[in-house]
């Protein structure tokens, strides 16, 4: 994917998720030409794909669509960033590489994630239980404000084979 297009598919999904309500092409391109000169058939373009990837289900109302975000930021992120690692030839060299960029808080991020997961992952030891580590007690409570929940009631994650 090039790189103006996903910029562009990132500032079209933060706006979905900023505003927390259906949108319509519209709005959103009026929103993006006080940044940036861009047409209706690119925004059209954009959230259509988007819709295609499953990232935003829409509704018909009257002669639009109006488009919702099917799951949070960090689901989608972390879509790509596992989109990302399978087009690699060398998937360990490029997590090497990609954790080397990482900031101190990215690299506490990471290991706070991996104390959740790794219970999980086939060969772990069994954890007592009342065994929470911190970050397990915020996943379970639902997180940091804005990321509680991957997806919607009933909804079923998007295909991320994009």
């Amino acid at each position: 994917m090039p790189r103006a297009l996903g910029e562009l598919e990132d500032a079209v999904m933060t706006r979905v998720w900023q505003w927390n309500r259906p949108v319509t092409v519209r709005e959103v391109l009026e929103d993006l030409q006080q940044e940036r000169s861009i047409a209706y058939t690119t925004v059209m373009t954009v959230m259509d794909n988007l819709h295609q990837k499953g990232w935003v289900r829409r509704e018909v109302d009257g002669r639009a669509y109006r488009y919702t975000a099917v799951s949070t930021r960090a689901a989608y992120s972390a879509a790509l960033m596992n989109e990302a690692w399978s087009r690699s030839d060398n998937p360990a060299a490029a997590l090497v590489a990609f954790f080397g960029m990482m900031s101190a808080e990215q690299r506490e991020a990471l290991q706070d994630a991996v104390r959740i997961v790794a219970p999980a992952l086939p060969g772990a030891p069994e954890a007592e239980p009342g065994d929470k580590t911190e970050p397990e007690e915020k996943a379970a409570s639902g997180g940091e404000p804005g990321t509680e929940g991957d997806f919607p009631a009933g909804e079923a994650p998007p295909d991320s084979g994009r």
